[in-house]
């Protein structure tokens, strides 16, 4: 349970500094509170798509992935973080990625950086 409530906040960390770097990437909310709240409501919906459906895609995509030498990998992180954007609109939490080319990609590059810079600061 502990290393499930880390992973949520290194995810909610890293999807804030998202926000601050990546213009396209929003959090529309009017109070601290509010923006916490709804960065660990993000981080958990971003870590269930990473957990469930993102290994299908890159199953389904492996082709790809082989023949890009692994490049193809960004492409799926992107639209993993833009179905995060679209499932967190469907539910009414205030984050959203504007495009998907740019901001997603970007956005899921600096949710990746951080993450694993994170993850090798942190104790397992």
């Amino acid at each position: 349970m502990t290393s499930f409530i880390i992973r949520l906040l290194v995810n909610g960390f890293a999807l804030w500094v998202a926000t601050r770097i990546v213009d396209g990437v929003t959090i529309s909310s009017d109070s601290t509170s509010s923006e916490i709240l709804t960065l660990l409501v993000v981080a958990l919906i971003f870590g269930l798509i990473n957990a469930f459906i993102k290994p299908v895609v890159q199953l389904l995509s492996l082709p790809l992935l082989i023949l890009t030498l692994g490049l193809f990998t960004l492409i799926v992180n992107a639209l993993m973080f833009e179905l995060t954007s679209w499932i967190a609109d469907a539910l009414d939490v205030p984050f959203h990625v504007d495009d998907f080319f740019w901001s997603a990609v970007l956005g899921a590059l600096v949710v990746s950086f951080v993450s694993w810079l994170l993850n090798l600061l942190l104790p397992n």
